[in-house]
């Protein structure tokens, strides 16, 4: 069986839209070689995905990622608003639900856009849509999920809705799915959806789980969180 990788559905969408395989790389930021042909078996990293999504809003992500569905957008990446029935839960918060709102839709890029401005807006340049979902607690965005790590609960292309709570550990309802921004080092952080669960190293520790069971559980310190966000409703869309 000859299986498509990601990085061949890349070339093909650089042919159909009549650009080079240079010009892709300077538009992304990505660094010469990508794309040479005995790399085009390797796996692409959440980082670059989020680069070409950012870059090329027409592309659908789904497809991408995974071959199923169709190259490019309904829509063909024009913004357009998107009404959406979330999924009833037993919810943990009391705060009240809105008849209607609506909802930012960040790219990748913005991560941790939970990372707002000091002014506590968005960058505007991070809006790649709009959300129209009726029925919702107040939720301050939406981004895609990217990666396998709570799969199949949210697999990559899902879009989940998202409250910026501060870094607390009386702000979180253990059990629920966060959206967290945790330092690498002094200047870096990176994106991640997880559930939060207590740890048993004391309330300085958070514990991250997987609903995928070939990721394992992490114990982390909390200040190594840089931002986090309570993850309120996710959108699934089937071709």
């Amino acid at each position: 069986m000859n299986i498509v990788t990601t990085k061949e559905r890349i070339l093909q969408y650089i042919e159909y839209k009549g650009i080079n395989i240079s010009e892709f790389l300077r538009n992304t930021d990505i660094k010469r070689g990508f794309l040479d042909a005995d790399k085009l078996n390797s796996a692409v990293s959440d980082v670059f995905v989020a680069k070409i999504i950012a870059t090329y809003s027409d592309l659908n992500l789904e497809w991408l990622i995974t071959g199923e569905g169709q190259m490019l957008k309904e829509n063909n990446g024009q913004p357009d608003d998107l009404v959406a029935e979330p999924t009833v839960s037993f919810r943990k918060t009391v705060d009240p639900i809105k008849d209607f709102q609506k909802i930012p839709l960040f790219n990748s890029m913005a991560t941790m856009g939970l990372l707002p401005k000091s002014n506590g807006d968005f960058d505007d340049e991070f809006i790649v849509d709009y959300l129209s979902v009726p029925n919702l607690p107040s939720v301050d965005g939406a981004l895609y999920a990217t990666g396998d790590s709570m799969y199949p609960l949210l697999k990559a292309g899902d879009i989940v809705a998202f409250k910026k709570v501060d870094v607390d550990i009386n702000n979180i309802f253990f059990g629920e799915i966060y959206i967290l921004s945790i330092f690498i080092d002094d200047h870096s952080t990176y994106k991640t959806i997880k559930f939060l669960q207590k740890s048993e190293k004391g309330e300085t520790y958070v514990r991250l789980v997987s609903q995928n069971q070939h990721h394992q559980d992490k114990d982390i310190p909390l200040n190594k969180i840089a931002a986090m966000a309570l993850v309120r409703a996710s959108i699934r869309i089937h071709n």
